[in-house]
C-alpha cells in the first residue's frame, strides 16, 4: 500500500475515534482496499436492496462517517426506492448527499472505485458468489446471515476473505445485544456449573420444504434469470420477491419466502438458527468448532446435536415458545431471546435497560473494524461455523439418519452420501471466484 493510502487510513482512524467515541488506537494491517479520498468517510455500496437492506441502510447511515454511494439489484423498482430512500435519509440528517449510482449487475458496482465496502443482503443462494467476488475486488463486506447456502461455499469464502485481507462482518446482530453477551459470558465463566443441555428454539417447522408455489408472470423490470442465478431454474412467484410500489409508497408486507424452500434457502434452521444456534455455540465455546454428531428428529424426538464435550443441543420450543436459547447447568439455567433475559441463578441475574436490547452497535462495529483493519464481533470463521451447524441439521433431516461430523476437517465421517450434500452443481454457467 502506498504511503498516501497509509496516511489516509491513519487520518480516517483518528476521525472515527473523535466522531463516535472509540478510545482504542487501531492496529493497522491492510488488505487491498483503499478508503475514500475524503478521509472522513467510508463509502458503502448495497448489493440487494429489498426489505432487509432498508433496515440496514437506516442503521448504517446513522454513522456520520458513512456515505452511501451505490446500489445494485435485479429489480428496477427496488433500485428506484433505494435511491429515494437514500436521498430522504440524507435530507433528514441534514447531510450533503454524494453522487449515487445504481446497477442491475452487482459486478459493475464492485468495479466502481468509489466504493470502499459493500453490504450484501441478497437471497442466500447468492451470498457466497457475491461475497467472494467482493473479496477479489478489494471491498470490505457486511454480509447478511446465514453466511452461505452450502458448506463448501462457506469454506471458499473463508479462504477468500483471509487471502485478500478483507474485513467481513456477519449480520449475526444478536452478538451485539447486551442480554445475549451477558448470557454467553455467564455460561463461559461457569456460573451455571457444568452444562447439561442446551435448548434452542428456531421456530416450527424448522426444515425447508420443496418449492411448491404456483407459477406467476414475471413483473416488468425484474430480471428473473439473474435472480435465479446458479440454482436450477425455478418459476417466478411474487412471494419470493414481494412486490412494492412507489406512488403511493407500499413496501414489502412479508419477508421473501425464498427462505422457506430447499431450492433457495434453509428454512427456519438457517433463518433463525443462524442467530440462535450461533448464541448456543458461543456460550459453549464451540463457535469456531462445532458438533461431532447430529441426530434427526424421529416421531416426538427433536433434532439433536452432540458436541465433543458430551453436551447435547436440542432443537425444540421451550417455555413461552419464542425463538431463543436456554442453557441448563448443574446450578440452574439461563434463557435468553430478543428483548428478554431470565435466570434462576442469583449470581447470573442482571437488569437491562430497554436500549441494551438493541443491535445498533453491530453496524458501528463493522465500520470501526473497516477503519482499524481488525476482525468484527462476528468474523467470517464464526459465521461459517454457525451456518455449518444449521446446514448439517438440514442434511441429517433430508437423509433421515444420524450423521458423524468432523468440525475440523469439515466433512462427514466416512459418509459419501452426506458429503455429496456439502455443495451442489452450479447451473447456467456460474462458478465461485
Amino acid at each position: 500500500m502506498s504511503k498516501s493510502n497509509f496516511s489516509r487510513r491513519k487520518f480516517l482512524s483518528a476521525s472515527l475515534l473523535s466522531t463516535v467515541g472509540f478510545s482504542a488506537i487501531p492496529n493497522l494491517s491492510f488488505g487491498k482496499n483503499t478508503v475514500a479520498a475524503d478521509t472522513s468517510k467510508i463509502r458503502l455500496g448495497f448489493i440487494g436492496v429489498g426489505r432487509q437492506a432498508m433496515g440496514l441502510l437506516s442503521n448504517m447511515m446513522k454513522n456520520p462517517i458513512v456515505d452511501v454511494v451505490a446500489g445494485a439489484d435485479v429489480y428496477e423498482i427496488k433500485l428506484e426506492r433505494f435511491k429515494e430512500r437514500v436521498a430522504k435519509l440524507y435530507k433528514e440528517e441534514k447531510r450533503e448527499a454524494p453522487s449515487m449510482k445504481v446497477y442491475g449487475d452487482y459486478k459493475e458496482l464492485l468495479a466502481n472505485p468509489d466504493v470502499d465496502a459493500v453490504v450484501i443482503a441478497s437471497p442466500d443462494h447468492w451470498h457466497a458468489m457475491m461475497a467472494i467476488d467482493a473479496c477479489h475486488a478489494g471491498k470490505d463486506i457486511y454480509l447478511e446471515k446465514p453466511l452461505t447456502f452450502t458448506i463448501h461455499e462457506g469454506q471458499e469464502l473463508v479462504k477468500a476473505v483471509r487471502s485478500n485481507g478483507i474485513v467481513l462482518a456477519v449480520g449475526s446482530m444478536q452478538r451485539s445485544g447486551a442480554n445475549f453477551q451477558h448470557a454467553a459470558r455467564m455460561v463461559q465463566k461457569g456460573m451455571l456449573g457444568n452444562i447439561k443441555q442446551v435448548l434452542v428454539n428456531v421456530g416450527t417447522p424448522p426444515h425447508p420444504k420443496p418449492y411448491d408455489l404456483p407459477i406467476q408472470p414475471v413483473p416488468a423490470g425484474l430480471d428473473w434469470n439473474s435472480w435465479v442465478g446458479p440454482i436450477p431454474a425455478i418459476h417466478y412467484n411474487e412471494e419470493l420477491n414481494p412486490p412494492i410500489s412507489l406512488n403511493p409508497e407500499q413496501n414489502e408486507k412479508v419477508w421473501g419466502a425464498w427462505r422457506w424452500y430447499q431450492e433457495t434457502g434453509g428454512g427456519l434452521m438457517t433463518d433463525w438458527g443462524a442467530h440462535m444456534i450461533d448464541i448456543a455455540q458461543w456460550g459453549l465455546g464451540m463457535d469456531r468448532n462445532g458438533p461431532v454428531e447430529v441426530i434427526p428428529s424421529t416421531g416426538s424426538a427433536p433434532l439433536k446435536y452432540i458436541y465433543s464435550n458430551g453436551v447435547p443441543m436440542v432443537i425444540e420450543p421451550f417455555d413461552e415458545g419464542r425463538q431463543g436459547v436456554k442453557f441448563i447447568g448443574e446450578k440452574g439455567w439461563i434463557k435468553v431471546s430478543r428483548g428478554t433475559y431470565d435466570t434462576n441463578v442469583l449470581a447470573c441475574e442482571r437488569k437491562f435497560e430497554k436500549e441494551e436490547f438493541g443491535f445498533g452497535d453491530h453496524h458501528i462495529d463493522f465500520i470501526d473494524c473497516v477503519v482499524k483493519r481488525k476482525d468484527p464481533v462476528v468474523p467470517v470463521e464464526i459465521g461459517h461455523s454457525s451456518c455449518t451447524a444449521c446446514t448439517i441439521g438440514n442434511i441429517a433431516h433430508q437423509l433421515g439418519r444420524p450423521l458423524k461430523w468432523d468440525p475440523i476437517a469439515q466433512v462427514f465421517v466416512d459418509d459419501w452420501e452426506a458429503n455429496s450434500k456439502l455443495h451442489y452443481t452450479y447451473q447456467h454457467g456460474y462458478s465461485l471466484g
